[in-house]
Formats: C-alpha cells, sequence, structure tokens
C-alpha cells in the first residue's frame, strides 16, 4: 500500500479494505470483482478512492450473469447516482430501514402511521419541530404542551405495536 501511495507502483490488488482511509489521488481506475456482493454503502465507498485527484477516473462494476433483482437495482443505484445521500436514499427505499427497535439492519418496517421513505419529509419537519419544543420544554409542563404529555403516556405501553404494526 505505501509503495502505492507513493507512486513506486502503479497498480495495487486488493480486498476491499482499500475502502478504508486510502486517498490517493492519481488513482484513477478500480474494478470491483462480484459486484453484486457488496452494498450499495461499500460499493459508493469503494468508488470514492479513484477521482480524487484532477484526472478522469473510471469504476468499473463486474458482476455474475445470474443476477437478482436486488442486485440489479443496486447496481444501477450505483451508475445513476453519484452523491451520497441519494445513494443512502436509494439503498432505504431497496432494503428498507430495518427494525427500529431491535437488531435487524434491513428489512421492511411495518409503521402503521407513517412510510419513512414516501413521508420522509414530513417526519424530518415533525422531528426538528418535536426537538424545538423539547429544548423549550423538556418536560412537556407547558400548559400548551400537556396534549403532547397525555399522548405520550397513553401511547407508551402501546409504543412497540406501533413501530411493529401489530
Amino acid at each position: 500500500m505505501r509503495d502505492f501511495s507513493s507512486g513506486k507502483i502503479d497498480i495495487l490488488v486488493s480486498t476491499s479494505v482499500v475502502e478504508v482511509g486510502v486517498d490517493v489521488p492519481n488513482a484513477t481506475c478500480m474494478v470491483v470483482e462480484h459486484a453484486e456482493r457488496f452494498g450499495l454503502a461499500a460499493l459508493h465507498q469503494l468508488r470514492g478512492r479513484v477521482g480524487r485527484g484532477p484526472f478522469q477516473s473510471y469504476l468499473f462494476l463486474v458482476y455474475t450473469p445470474e443476477l437478482s433483482e436486488e442486485g440489479k437495482q443496486r447496481l444501477k443505484v450505483m451508475m445513476e447516482y453519484a452523491d451520497g445521500f441519494a445513494v443512502a436514499e436509494e439503498d432505504l427505499k431497496i432494503r428498507g430501514p430495518g427494525n427500529l427497535t431491535g437488531t435487524e439492519q434491513a428489512g421492511f418496517l411495518r409503521l402503521r402511521f407513517a412510510d419513512p421513505v414516501a413521508d420522509g419529509g414530513t417526519m424530518l419537519k415533525a422531528r426538528n419541530l418535536a426537538r424545538e419544543i423539547l429544548q423549550k420544554d423538556p418536560g412537556l409542563l407547558q400548559p400548551e404542551n400537556s396534549l403532547l404529555r397525555q399522548v405520550i403516556n397513553r401511547t407508551r405501553p402501546f409504543e412497540e405495536d406501533i413501530i411493529n404494526g401489530g
């Protein structure tokens, strides 16, 4: 790695560990074999290892002909988006957000009141408003927030059902 970084050698063959902390501005070409096995975050990180300098760069994603539908979707996202936030949003659409209260990192959440993808903008506004209210009144003790406090207290026993769509 040191020889590659210093320019002593021009080609580096590596495992995906190369995505961590590598900054070689002259790196202009990367080939990822079995790209269908990688998640979007890893592919985006790998792509970020080339094109750090002033030169045109290329990323080649090599994949198996027996590509799953999800694999096709992921590779299509990599072709269409360069922005990490857009890649993450597409990843959310493909994989789902997982379980908010558990350890599952993928899967579709069954919220009865919102869809994290379709209602993301509204949920962001609600979160910001909630933060603003809690900064001003952390215990929700002000008269104008008493209804919020009542709703929270009444729904606490049912939180798991609400989150899991039960």
